[in-house]
């Protein structure tokens, strides 16, 4: 004869449901503990970006050391470029928040160029070519601190982790 349930609540019929939003959750947890893992940069590539981010500190520091003689002498100077170039594209995939810094301000190596050498009368320098060469020399040193702080990130954990490997990438940008 068949169980007809009567006013009490039928809880052997709950049983499997109740089982099964307990696997599904401890499913989930499980998932996004592992997804959640801290996401570490690959070790040569940690490498190269602590390469690039030396050569490229080294080359600002360098320039802006020749801004500094060129504030003494007045004299035109040339800007160096060739690590930025050479590390573009290493900063450009490790780094890609401090690369866009850096690149808009060696696009800018040109005009503070330009501005060193215009002259005017008893070889004075324009208030405006003045202001050129002060803000490149400003953002420099910001762009130096910007890449130094690249070598300090920490590996990612947490959501922001999970959510990374959800899209298919090493680290978030």
């Amino acid at each position: 004869m068949p169980r007809v349930c009567t006013g009490v609540p039928c809880e052997h019929r709950a049983v499997p449901f109740v089982v099964a939003a307990a696997l599904l959750a401890a499913g989930a947890i499980f998932g996004y503990l592992r997804l959640a893992r801290p996401l570490v940069p690959d070790p040569a590539e940690r490498a190269a970006l602590a390469e690039a981010v030396g050569a490229v500190d080294r080359e600002l520091a360098a320039n802006l050391e020749l801004t500094a003689l060129f504030d003494q002498t007045r004299q035109p100077i040339v800007l160096e470029n060739g690590e930025f170039a050479r590390h573009r594209a290493t900063l450009e995939r490790a780094a890609p928040a401090i690369f866009t810094a850096v690149a808009e301000l060696y696009a800018r190596v040109a005009e503070a160029e330009s501005a060193m050498e215009r002259r005017g009368p008893a070889n004075s320098l324009k208030d405006e070519d003045r202001a050129i060469v002060e803000r490149w020399e400003g953002d420099a040193r910001g762009a130096q601190r910007a890449l130094r702080e690249a070598l300090g990130f920490k590996p990612v954990a947490g959501p922001r982790a999970a959510i990374a490997r959800l899209r298919g990438s090493r680290l978030p940008g």
